[in-house]
């Protein structure tokens, strides 16, 4: 019979699966954290388990809250299992699983009982998982989006706040009125300078309706970066049943994620921090460069994989991984354009980290797709490919194998593979990408002139001269053909 996952059950789900080894009574809350999705459960929650099973910082425990429906729905579960969560790591050689404890409340969804967790003094660090959109980002000025209904309704009524922003603006004045320490603000979305984005949202909303507030928090309240790692896919009805399956265990929300993960934190925390670097969390003084590090080798990597394989016909990454033509295609644009753009990092081989992503990518338990990464590439491109080349440019470096790249979009944008079947381009530009790329044929230039993907990078002689080489070769030679001829250089 399987085990529903509860406090209660614990003694019995320990024959199948790892629990805690901590008493959760002893625990007190450090951390509240907004958006209680499988990220953050895979990830920092997980951090914070090791933590307390090595008996070390009892007072940082997590609490949930949110402000969206789901987050509804995700309380309702959790607090039926005592806010446990069963972490399974896909592990190719054997899947193993954990009951992860370090969550001890989750907010009721609503203003007031929110901010009254958020002026809590034992509150020290508030954390954020709200994916990439959730930040009020205007795309054309990359400022806060003022003309935004949300922010405009936080701003003209900062006391009944109905973001997440507005929540920290208000609980920091009222912390501040009552001569309580500002807790710090920490991201954790895939986001370069994420600590800075935060802190430009934060501070933009506060300014709309209390500049000296505003003032008071950029020089008071801490935004550190960080990078962090961790594929966390999506939990369906499959993975529930592989836990009851193999496991025994009935959990309401399981979260699955590879047996990896990685942490990198800029050290600014004044009003304390749990020591995560017991458990493998890097503290560092500037995190710029792991960010870098990962948008150039492991972003860069899926948004260059997914065409080539989509062209030949894989579905799956790790189909696409056991691709000879695709992995040295990989290896070869990394090693020869993308890493000779990285400054050196203290104790890093960038060789060693590509050779990780790789077999990373390659774990057919994840079950990762090539429709999923070849989706919205007009903005996908722009952040984890262009940027390398720019550099590239600038620097004088080898373009060959990006300039490849672009070519292999494009050629994918004609919206066929090499077989003739039809491919369904997911882009917001989808229409426009199509016209250009059918034309590229006789005009190269015309995909790479299109100034609001490449700017104006298209009109740089060099490139434009090594994508029309490439888009030339695979319209005549075919994919796998110019995948080759690359690699072997």
């Amino acid at each position: 019979m399987p085990i529903l996952i509860n406090e209660q059950n614990l003694a019995l789900a320990a024959k199948t699966v790892a629990v805690p080894t901590y008493d959760r009574a002893n625990l007190s809350p450090g951390i509240l954290h907004f958006g209680v999705g499988n990220f953050h459960r895979a990830h920092m929650a997980v951090y914070m388990d090791r933590l307390f099973a090595q008996g070390i910082g009892p007072d940082w425990a997590i609490v949930g809250a949110g402000v969206r429906s789901g987050s509804v729905v995700t309380r309702e579960k959790l607090k039926k299992q005592n806010w446990l969560t069963t972490v399974v790591e896909l592990d190719p050689e054997a899947l193993s699983a954990r009951v992860v404890g370090s969550m001890i409340d989750f907010v009721p969804v609503d203003t007031q009982a929110n901010l009254a967790a958020l002026v809590d003094p034992r509150i020290r660090i508030v954390s954020l998982v709200l994916t990439e959109g959730g930040y009020f980002i205007d795309s054309a000025t990359g400022q806060l989006a003022t003309d935004d209904l949300a922010v405009q309704a936080d701003a003209k009524n900062p006391e009944a706040p109905v973001t997440v922003f507005g929540l920290i603006v208000r609980a920091i004045a009222l912390r501040r009125a009552a001569g309580t320490a500002a807790f710090a603000v920490i991201s954790g979305d895939n986001l370069p300078g994420n600590g800075h984005l935060t802190k430009q949202t934060v501070v933009g909303l506060a300014r709309l309706s209390d500049p000296e507030l505003a003032d008071w928090i950029e020089r008071n309240v801490a935004f550190p970066n960080c990078m962090v790692d961790c594929i966390t896919p999506m939990t369906s009805d499959r993975e529930r049943k592989i836990i009851e399956d193999q496991f025994g265990i009935v959990d309401l929300a399981p979260v699955v994620c590879e047996p990896f993960r990685q942490w990198v934190i800029e050290d600014n925390f004044p009003n304390g921090r749990p020591p995560l670097e017991h458990v493998g969390v890097e503290f560092v003084n500037d995190v710029a460069g792991y960010e870098l590090m990962k948008l150039r080798i492991l972003n860069a990597s899926h948004a260059s994989l997914c065409y080539p394989a989509a062209l030949l016909g894989h579905h799956f990454v790790h189909d696409a991984m056991a691709d000879q033509d695709i992995v040295g295609f990989l290896r070869a644009m990394q090693s020869r354009d993308a890493i000779p753009t990285l400054k050196p990092l203290s104790g890093v081989d960038y060789t060693e980290y590509l050779e990780k992503v790789l077999s990373r990518f390659a774990n057919p338990m994840i079950g990762d797709t090539i429709p999923r990464l070849t989706r919205d590439g007009s903005e996908r491109q722009p952040k984890f490919i262009l940027p390398t080349l720019q550099d590239a440019l600038v620097d004088g470096g080898s373009i060959g194998g990006i300039a490849l790249e672009l070519a292999l979009w494009c050629r994918y944008c004609q919206g066929h593979d090499e077989t003739g079947h039809s491919i369904n381009v997911e882009d917001p530009r989808a229409a426009d990408l199509k016209r250009r790329a059918e034309h590229s044929g006789a005009n190269p230039q015309d995909f790479i002139g299109n100034h609001e993907v490449f700017s104006r990078l298209g009109e740089n002689e060099r490139f434009a001269a090594a994508f029309s080489h490439w888009v030339d070769q695979l319209q005549s030679e075919g994919v796998r053909a110019t995948l080759r001829a690359y690699a072997e250089g």
